[in-house]
């Protein structure tokens, strides 16, 4: 006699453990929207702990193989990123580091869409994100200085990871692209300050955290649905 194990419960609670990271997530812009710098600092670093925490919840009972792995690393580097100037004090400036990091997530983001949760071709309007790279570079050259270079490679892997993006899960397209609009937001209030307003903070973490949140989110359905096949 054998048993099968019905998928259904876990279908119906494996969102539960983003519920955390999005109460965060609201404390956290609310916080940078009144200016609680107090309050502010210590929730951005709690925010990929928490995701990595939800997406271990909606792993559960499935086999951990190199994409869950992947993904874990790259929130990972994600949050040695948003912590950089914390985990980083000896440096003058912290963006290097920053770019560095995030540099290494869009990289393992990128093997993780690309090789393990493709399910369509490379569609023709992935190229927009082509556009979208050298116009930002044609507006932010004149200011970038010393991190022209750096900010250049790192628009490559960011547009990449977007552009590898729309091979799989919707969640995970949308979510890359969120994470796409976060970094061009952040470019203009580093290197153009004062340019977009006092939204601009916290919109930049708006549309980071909805899109680590639909890439973690769309990763798990993806896996979940291939455990469940």
């Amino acid at each position: 006699m054998t048993t099968t194990v019905d998928a259904r419960p876990r279908a119906r609670t494996w969102w539960w453990g983003f519920v955390p990271y999005a109460v965060l997530c609201v404390v956290h812009v609310v916080a940078l929207a009144v200016g609680s710098d107090a309050v502010a600092a210590p929730t951005k670093l709690g925010l990929m702990p928490l995701l990595a925490v939800a997406v271990l919840w909606g792993a559960r009972g499935m086999p951990w193989r190199t994409p869950l792995t992947l993904l874990v690393i790259a929130l990972g580097f994600s949050w040695l990123g948003d912590g950089a100037a914390t985990f980083f004090p000896f440096l003058d400036d912290e963006l290097p580091a920053m770019l560095l990091c995030f540099g290494v997530a869009h990289v393992l983001y990128i093997v993780l869409f690309w090789r393990f949760l493709a399910v369509r071709r490379l569609p023709w309007w992935s190229a927009v994100y082509v556009v979208w790279w050298i116009v930002l570079l044609l507006v932010l050259w004149p200011y970038l200085g010393a991190l022209a270079f750096a900010v250049a490679g790192y628009g490559i892997v960011l547009g990449g990871t977007a552009a590898s993006s729309t091979r799989a899960h919707a969640a995970v397209a949308v979510g890359a692209a969120f994470f796409l609009c976060s970094d061009t937001l952040l470019a203009f209030t580093l290197f153009l300050p004062g340019a977009l307003g006092a939204w601009a903070t916290p919109a930049v973490m708006v549309t980071y955290t909805l899109g680590q949140g639909l890439i973690a989110a769309g990763a798990l359905v993806s896996l979940g649905r291939r455990a469940d096949t």
